[in-house]
């Protein structure tokens, strides 16, 4: 008979008392983020990768498993095969959830199929192909038991966390204006004719969506102006242009959306501005402060007062300055730097908690008006995100006209 756990040695994921089984769709040989979702969520040894669908072509599919150390008779050819053949498994061996790492247009069917088979999913951002979509997906994610996280991997970053506190206590004041931006360069050369694999889905409308830049990178500057202050939008302006001669989608984009609180916010996202690699930077102004956040300094948090001296919050566990919230999301000792990985690791830490709960039949999400406000993004950021993207869309068709932006599902 096992020795009972004490409270000092804990079990992996509490009273499920194993780890999770994870299946990865997508991922497959020439993926990026297929791999870091992997990463992510094995980081802090809660999960286990057991089977995947890691490609739509199935010899790369089955080829690429070994890579992952998924076992053969686990290497599916699609999520039909996976979903079918998971179900036939005993239940305490078969897959516990579901992680989305393809193109923006075969989302949706997969999160559907995963969620209507009952596995908990965990989907990378946007959440679908055009915002009907998001819709549908919204009624099936209420209508099925499990959990559903979506992907925007920032909100995992300690010190975003912390800007969210703070913004939320009132450290801030009244939120007046955010600054949202998600400059990029990689795409400054027409990629996409060459046959380079992420810029050729990307630029393609069959593929990415209706937009280009703003639905692959502007979509995380908007969720984290949002995840951060928790104003609500109102309405939105937006002009996108491809500057880059034959591409079809915008390649730049800049958005300014009015929130309930009389906010004002801005939006731009380029993919063609010469020397920027990642660069996703936020500042906020409040009447009583104003801070700023940049992802490829993310260890710090940068606080403004008239007449004070700059403050720098680090990301320091051991801080007292920083929020419960903020230092149980950092692994490491201040000093050493946390990064792109560990924030997907939060995102999953979440996510996990919530699979826990419902494995322990408690409640688990935000299903409610009352409850949207997971720590992880759900499947409501993921429909203000594809309705954020449609208007963006309409408005720059319209020449940059007023459009309401008032999502039917937002979190605070």
């Amino acid at each position: 008979m096992p020795a009972q756990p004490s409270d000092d040695y804990p079990t992996t994921n509490g009273s499920l008392n194993r780890k999770l089984r994870m299946a990865l769709v997508g991922g497959g040989s020439g993926s990026f983020i297929g791999r870091v979702h992997a990463t992510g969520a094995l980081l802090d040894n809660r999960a286990e990768l057991v089977a995947g669908a890691l490609s739509s072509n199935p010899e790369r599919a089955k080829k690429s498993a070994p890579s992952y150390a998924i076992p053969e008779d686990r290497a599916y050819t699609s999520i039909h095969e996976l979903v079918e053949k998971e179900l036939a498994r005993p239940e305490d061996d078969r897959i516990d959830f579901v992680s989305i790492a393809t193109p923006n247009h075969t989302h949706f069917e997969i999160a559907k199929t995963a969620a209507e088979a009952g596995f908990n999913v965990v989907c990378d951002k946007p959440m679908t192909f055009d915002y009907a979509q998001a819709e549908e997906l919204v009624q099936v994610v209420e209508n099925t038991p499990g959990v559903f996280a979506l992907m925007h991997n920032y909100t995992g970053y300690p010190l975003i966390r912390q800007a969210r506190e703070m913004c939320l206590n009132g450290e801030l004041g009244e939120i007046n204006a955010i600054r949202s931006n998600y400059i990029q360069g990689w795409l400054r050369e027409p990629l996409e004719e060459t046959g380079q694999k992420q810029a050729s889905w990307r630029a393609d409308p069959g593929k990415s969506g209706a937009a280009g830049a703003f639905g692959d990178i502007a979509t995380h500057a908007y969720n984290i102006g949002r995840f951060m202050t928790g104003c609500l939008p109102e309405e939105l302006s937006c002009n996108l242009k491809s500057f880059v001669e034959g591409r079809k989608l915008d390649d730049y984009g800049h958005a300014v959306v009015r929130f309930q609180n009389g906010a004002l916010g801005t939006v731009t996202a380029s993919q063609i501005s010469h020397g920027h690699e990642n660069n996703l930077y936020v500042e906020i102004d409040g009447t009583k402060a104003s801070l700023a956040w940049r992802q490829e300094n993310p260890n710090e948090l940068w606080v403004r007062q008239n007449g004070q001296p700059l403050k720098i919050y680090t990301r320091d566990p051991n801080a007292p300055f920083l929020s419960d919230l903020s230092r149980n999301s950092s692994r490491l000792p201040s000093g050493h730097p946390e990064g792109f990985f560990e924030a997907f690791g939060n995102v999953y830490r979440a996510a996990f908690d919530a699979m826990i709960a419902r494995s322990e039949g408690t409640d688990f999400t935000g299903r409610t008006e009352t409850t949207r406000d997971t720590l992880y993004p759900n499947v409501y950021d993921g429909a203000e995100g594809m309705l954020f993207v449609t208007k963006s869309v309409e408005s720059s068709e319209q020449n940059g006209a007023w459009v309401s932006l008032k999502p039917d599902y937002a979190r605070r």
